[in-house]
């Protein structure tokens, strides 16, 4: 499990259930009267969609099926197959799937699921994995009547091995209701799915089956959590490792919704709204399915996990009627707001609380080589560099396959045995990008941010979020011997290079943070009230004040202190850090500000969205690119990886494969370390 997953899975165990819908009971509700204002937005040419959609987005489901009865009894029409002649495309869909009730609405979706030639697994999935017990009795009924078929048939005839056998399962609406824990056998549970798993050579499948399947899911929350502690992993990474395909997809889907099923279905929102195209039918599946049921939730783990508003994103990547009836199902827009709910706010206290109790293992994708002989290794660059053309390959396979101590020993060999100094030798046989990678690995850690911070200021322009990246991230010691090593290299104190390419407070801050004296140690509990109190009444405060107070708190106190003081300034202010750092700063003050938050926050993540926007779009920012696949390479490369495809749903592999070419693709791929 990612550090981010880690976090998040606290939704449930704080035992919140509250229902959160943005679609309620319209007050002084007359069914007559809506329904004689459709029949008229309808009557005659062309229909008046605007007033269709702010009536049937206002109205309850409950409501509408009274317009609709009233409807029929009024004119003699049905008002779903008006709305299907009028309407058109995804505006009608989703229209339509409003005015069907959920069991109706489900039936709908799961007989499109498997009818012609293919099957959308995705849509069962999601489906059957979430609903309740009751609102599997009603789909399975309401498929029935509409269709005249068996929804078990009819499932068993589309789908095969255990990914039938779950859905089957899930089919009998046969969970053991939230009341129901077994305390004597939360422990054994949690024993069999390892022993079904982990321990054994291959993988007891039905075991996983009647278990997920079946417990209620109090019960199984309690199991997961046994189960990590005699696993030492989460059962979504023995599920990913054990488990394969759509079966794979279906139980992790389930144990996503036993742990939060507002942060299953924000994860589903994104994937339907990210990268080129959009999903639609997921998109309104969920947005017309929650909307009565946990949308304002759903709306603050999309917020919280994806550091932009749901609302902001469906703004985006939709248009017309269309977008306008999800805006109004939707509810709001968390950006503007910057506050919690009430109950979101209990959640985001105990994710920061979980933040600083999370113990990481950070993982390089770098490490020693085994059988290392500094000096072969120089008499084989030394030979790949002589003569007519260069063997790139061998230089490649020498240098990423050493860890940088290593590299620093095949330097001064190189030197004292040949006589020649290797950085001049690369530098004048590579070229381009892979001439600067090759190079960034060959230097020291302190050497290469040096030289990133000279690149960053030199020049026309100043490369400020590199400026922020390297101070942020880097620790005491990183950075002290960063500002040797500058001063070494240029003659000049980074200190005075730094006052002379910036200004204001972003110049304040970055002297801050170059000084390498931020606290260390864990979190002064007393201290962390009183930080995070000030922090709250700095937001109160005029705009210089509130800067300089969050300047002399988050570039000087430790990292472990700052995920209790964030974790508190929920509680004095009721608002979210990170929104409130967006909403009241601008410029290259906010994004040090911001970024020393997510670093707190994740740092693994932070270094992930970095990449990302370097290979995202047209063009590549190869400087980023390379400070951070080199940076991290021997300290949480691996750790990066894997919040990168939890975000992003795509491997940094992919990323690099597809937006770089040749050897430098190739040097990349090797530091990289997998696909994931």
């Amino acid at each position: 499990m990612t550090t981010k997953e880690n976090i998040l899975s606290v939704y449930y165990t704080l035992g919140l259930r509250f229902i959160l819908g943005t679609i309620a009971d319209q007050p002084d509700f007359d069914a007559g009267s809506d329904a004689e204002a459709l029949y008229n937005a309808m009557k005659g040419f062309g229909s008046d969609r605007e007033a269709i959609l702010d009536l049937i987005t206002s109205r309850s489901n409950a409501q509408r099926q009274k317009i609709r009865a009233a409807y029929k009894s009024q004119y003699g029409k049905d008002l779903i197959d008006d709305l299907k002649y009028e309407l058109t495309g995804k505006f009608e869909r989703l229209i339509v799937g409003l005015m069907r009730t959920p069991a109706y609405h489900d039936a709908k979706e799961i007989k499109d699921a498997i009818k012609g030639a293919g099957t959308d697994e995705k849509c069962l999935i999601e489906i059957l994995a979430s609903r309740t017990n009751e609102q599997i009795h009603n789909l399975v009924a309401a498929y029935k009547d509409a269709y005249g078929r068996d929804l078990e048939e009819d499932v068993i005839g589309d789908t095969s091995g255990h990914f039938r056998k779950m859905l089957i399962v899930l089919l009998q609406g046969t969970r053991e209701e939230d009341d129901v824990v077994s305390e004597d056998l939360v422990e054994q549970d949690a024993q069999d799915l390892y022993d079904a798993g982990e321990a054994q050579w291959g993988t007891d499948e039905a075991k996983f089956i009647m278990l997920l399947g079946n417990r209620s899911v109090t019960h199984l929350q309690l199991v997961f959590d046994e189960y990590e502690k005699i696993a030492e992993k989460s059962i979504e990474d023995s599920i990913k490792s054990e488990l394969s395909g759509d079966f794979e997809r279906l139980m992790l889907a389930v144990v996503q919704c036993i742990r939060s099923k507002p942060m299953f279905f924000a994860k589903c929102l994104y994937k339907s709204m990210k990268g080129l195209g959009t999903a639609d039918n997921t998109l309104i599946r969920i947005m017309v399915s929650r909307s009565e049921t946990d949308m304002l939730d759903i709306r603050e783990c999309f917020r919280l996990r994806y550091e932009k508003s749901l609302y902001n994103m469906i703004q985006d990547d939709t248009s017309g009627e269309y977008k306008r009836t999800l805006l109004k199902l939707c509810g709001g827009d968390d950006d503007i707001a910057g506050e919690f709910f009430p109950e979101a706010a209990q959640i985001a206290y105990k994710m920061w609380e979980t933040s600083s109790m999370t113990k990481v293992q950070l993982r390089g994708t770098v490490r020693p080589y085994q059988n290392f002989d500094p000096a072969s290794d120089a008499k084989a660059l030394r030979k790949a560099m002589k003569g007519f053309g260069t063997d790139e390959d061998t230089i490649i396979d020498i240098v990423t396959q050493r860890s940088n101590a290593q590299r620093q020993e095949i330097r001064r060999i190189f030197k004292s045995l040949l006589g020649r100094d290797l950085m001049a030798d690369l530098k004048s046989e590579l070229s381009k990008n892979l001439e600067r990678l090759i190079l960034g690995l060959m230097m020291s850690p302190a050497e290469f941010d040096a030289k990133m911070m000279k690149k960053a200021m030199e020049g026309a322009g100043t490369d400020e979020h590199s400026l922020i990246e390297i101070l942020v991230t880097r620790s005491n010691q990183e950075i002290q011997e960063m500002c040797a090593a500058y001063k070494n290299a240029y003659k000049k104190s980074l200190e005075d290079a730094i006052a002379s390419e910036t200004s204001g407070k972003f110049k304040r801050i970055l002297i801050s943070l170059a000084q390498g004296a931020r606290e260390e140690g864990p979190a002064d509990m007393a201290r962390a009230l009183e930080d995070a109190q000030e922090l709250a009444d700095a937001c109160n405060s005029e705009s210089d004040d509130m800067e300089d107070k969050f300047m002399s708190i988050l570039c000087t106190r430790s990292f472990p202190h700052l995920r209790r003081v964030f974790q508190e300034f929920v509680r004095c202010s009721n608002k979210d850090i990170e929104q409130i750092i967006k909403k009241e700063m601008s410029g290259d003050f906010k994004n040090a500000m911001f970024a020393i938050v997510r670093s707190v926050k994740n740092q693994p993540s932070y270094f992930a969205d970095r990449l990302y926007k370097a290979m995202k779009g047209l063009g590549t920012d190869d400087r980023a690119l390379i400070r951070i696949m080199v940076s991290r390479s021997e300290i949480d490369l691996f750790n990066i990886r894997k919040e990168f495809k939890e975000t992003h749903e795509a491997s940094l592999h992919e990323f690099i494969q597809g937006d770089t070419s040749g050897d430098y693709r190739k040097t990349l791929l090797i530091i990289c370390g997998g696909e994931d």
